[in-house]
């Protein structure tokens, strides 16, 4: 919904503050939400952790992130006096129920001194293994009991397979209301990311044509040059399928694939996007091969430097055969959609960092013009850039300059880069301050999250059953395996290499 006016009063727990996320995300965009006048005037951020802090250590620590990741640069230090005046340090194990008690006392005392119920938001900035009993100590002190302003993040991943992200969710819907919890995706919450419902729903003159008479398929491709960076005994044991298709891969399949929304009511736009889910094609188990592909980096060459496999990164196991590149072939079975394959391709150790989103659509049904005159032909399409540049790109085709009738591709584009980056909120900005006001249409419901493990499930048990005899089977610095390109060859298709929004 349109934001007019602050939050009210909120409290901020922050389970997990001594942790990267909270330094690297959630201070920052908390304290650029204060630079730009979105915070209440009245709110309080308690952060959590087992290692002894004063409230000063901590607010320290937590200003060289901000430091260091926020947009807007290093923060000016009278303002982050006056922010950090609202940042507490409360040491706790999140296993023991009584350490919550003390959180239940800071509530009440903040209740008393603002003289209204406050928002409380309950951040799981944890390792996953920690959802359940934070959950459940949450409830046993009470700190539920505010259920109108009381709220729930999760991170990702939300589950490791179906059944385990149906008992979470079990768990969190007997202890809160769905629409308290909030499973986050901070993908959902990019400006590029949400301007594609703005683009699709805003413009009369792209709706008509997005649908399968005239799209010929879509690509979507989330790249990583990085590898493990430290994460290697987390990733072992999840890998780029459940790592990333099951949730922000997914999360652009549906903004792309979704029917029009009656209003912009959060659920109104998380049914259509669940509808798009419900609608996947299911991949039988003698299927997989001609629907998905998995491959690990081996050692390569990333920008002029020599870097080691993925049996050599720490804490993987020698002989793991865990992916760290899935592409699939998915169609949405409905009357937009029919035929039309949607290709979604992620992994790590590739050529670039880039994500990107790519509508080709079909030729014209009659080639007017000597084959000589269009040497340079390529299709249309509609390149929607999400990182590093940001912005829409629509390729056609025009005659060149000149006495003879010469065609070219040509673009026309829309590049984020025009504004000031310091005035585009980050994604967790976006999100949080969702969060405080109540509104989740950014965020994943439950029946969205089990549905995107159902369509994977054959998939992840595949692979996890079968281990892979040909690992590694790409370059670290290359594309990905070649049989990636062999699953969309099949159907006349090639990857889209996009260039950078100039």
């Amino acid at each position: 919904m349109p934001k007019k006016t602050k939050p009210e009063p909120t409290v901020f727990i922050v389970f997990g503050g001594t942790g990267d996320l909270n330094a690297r995300k959630i201070t920052p965009a908390l304290f650029n939400l204060y630079l730009d006048g979105w915070l209440p005037d009245e709110f309080a951020i308690i952060g959590t952790g087992r290692t002894e802090f004063t409230d000063e250590q901590f607010r320290k620590n937590l200003l060289g992130g901000v430091d260091q990741f926020s947009r807007k640069g290093k923060a000016d230090k009278k303002i982050w006096q006056e922010f950090s005046s609202h940042i507490f340090y409360q040491v706790a194990d999140v296993n023991n129920a009584k350490a919550y008690d003390k959180f239940a006392d800071r509530i009440e005392q903040h209740k008393k001194d603002w003289e209204k119920d406050p928002c409380v938001v309950h951040y799981l900035a944890v390792a996953p293994r920690f959802f359940s009993v934070i959950a459940e100590n949450v409830a046993k002190s009470k700190l539920a009991d505010y259920l109108p302003t009381t709220r729930i993040v999760v991170e990702k991943p939300f589950g490791r397979d179906l059944e385990s992200a149906k008992e979470l969710n079990a768990l969190l819907q007997s202890i809160f209301d769905e629409s308290q919890i909030y499973r986050i995706d901070h993908y959902l919450g990019k400006e590029t990311v949400q301007n594609i419902l703005a683009f699709r729903f805003a413009n009369a003159m792209f709706e008509p044509i997005w649908n399968r008479n005239y799209i010929d398929n879509v690509q979507i491709s989330v790249s990583e040059q990085l590898g493990m960076e430290g994460r290697g005994s987390y990733y072992d044991t999840a890998g780029a399928l459940r790592d990333m298709v099951q949730n922000h891969l997914f999360q652009l399949l549906c903004l792309v694939a979704m029917e029009p929304p009656v209003s912009y009511e959060a659920d109104e736009v998380r049914n259509r996007r669940v509808d798009v889910v419900n609608a996947l094609r299911r991949i039988r188990p003698e299927e997989i091969g001609e629907y998905a592909v998995r491959g690990q980096y081996g050692a390569g060459w990333i920008e002029g430097e020599k870097v080691e496999s993925y049996h050599h990164e720490e804490d993987v196991p020698k002989d793991s055969s865990q992916n760290t590149y899935a592409a699939l072939k998915l169609f949405v079975e409905n009357w937009r959609w029919n035929g039309v394959p949607f290709y979604l391709r992620t992994g790590k150790r590739m050529n670039e960092k880039k994500s990107v989103i790519t509508i080709q659509f079909k030729p014209v049904p009659h080639q007017s013009f000597p084959a000589q005159t269009a040497a340079n032909w390529q299709p249309n399409r509609l390149i929607i850039e999400i990182y590093p540049c940001v912005g829409i790109r629509l390729e056609f085709q025009a005659k060149r300059p000149g006495p003879e009738m010469l065609l070219s591709p040509v673009d026309m584009q829309f590049n984020y880069d025009e504004f000031d980056a310091a005035d585009t909120p980050e994604a967790y900005e976006t999100l949080l301050l969702d969060i405080m006001e109540g509104d989740s249409t950014l965020f994943m419901r439950a029946d969205q999250v089990e549905a995107a493990w159902r369509v994977l499930m054959p998939i992840v048990d595949a692979w996890d059953d079968t281990p892979a005899t040909d690992f590694p089977n790409y370059e670290s610095g290359s594309w990905g395996p070649a049989e990636a390109d062999a699953l969309i060859a099949k159907a006349g298709h090639s990857w889209a290499s996009a260039p950078g929004i100039d």
